[in-house]
C-alpha cells in the first residue's frame, strides 16, 4: 500500500505538457493577496449567475494574473488578480456585472491535484520550489489557472482539479 501511495504522489507531482489555443472566458475578478484571500467571496458572486452564461462545458476556471516579477521575490502580501470564469464560444452575450477574459494561446505544464487546500499548498510549493527550477522551463508571462471539473469537490480530500502553469523553454 505504501509504495502505491508513493507512486500516486509522484505521479501527481509530474506534469503533462499541453499547448492550448486561446480561450474565451466570462466571469468576475477581484484583486487580492495570499494573506487576504477573497476567493470564496469571488465564487459566491459568480455561482448564482452562472446559468446566465452560455457555457461550452461545466468546467470552471479559477485563474490568476500575476505581475511578471511576482515570483522573483515572493511576498504573500503582493496583490494579483483572481478570476472566477466559465468558457464560452463567443462574447455575444455577456451578463451584467460580468467581464470577458481572453486567455492567450501557449504551452502549459499541467499537474493533477487530488486533495484539500493543504495538499494543494504542498503541490504548489513543489511546482515552484522543486519542479520548475530543475526543469528546462521558466514561467511565461501568461495567466496561471486551475480547471475545476466534475471531480472537483470544494474542501473535500477526494477533490480533483488540474493546475495549469504557463511555461516556455529556458
Amino acid at each position: 500500500y505504501f509504495w502505491f501511495k508513493k507512486l500516486l504522489i509522484e505521479t501527481e507531482m509530474k506534469p503533462r505538457f499541453e499547448i492550448i489555443a486561446g480561450k474565451k472566458l466570462i466571469g468576475k475578478c477581484l484583486k487580492m493577496n495570499l494573506m487576504q484571500n477573497r476567493t470564496p467571496e469571488l465564487w459566491r458572486s459568480l455561482m448564482p449567475k452562472r446559468k446566465e452564461i452560455n457555457a461550452v462545458s461545466t468546467d470552471l476556471y479559477s485563474l490568476q494574473v500575476y505581475d511578471i516579477t511576482y515570483f522573483d521575490n515572493f511576498i504573500p502580501e503582493k496583490e494579483f488578480e483572481k478570476w472566477a470564469l466559465i468558457e464560452v464560444e463567443n462574447f455575444d452575450n455577456i451578463p451584467l456585472e460580468m467581464t470577458k477574459f481572453e486567455l492567450k494561446a501557449g504551452q502549459y505544464a499541467v499537474f493533477n491535484h487530488k486533495g484539500d487546500s493543504e495538499a494543494f499548498l504542498k503541490l504548489t510549493q513543489h511546482i515552484y520550489g522543486v519542479w520548475l527550477p530543475n526543469s528546462s522551463f521558466v514561467l511565461d508571462d501568461r495567466p496561471h489557472f486551475e480547471i475545476l471539473g466534475e471531480k472537483y469537490k470544494n474542501g473535500n480530500p477526494d477533490s480533483e482539479e488540474e493546475v495549469w502553469i504557463p511555461i516556455k523553454t529556458k
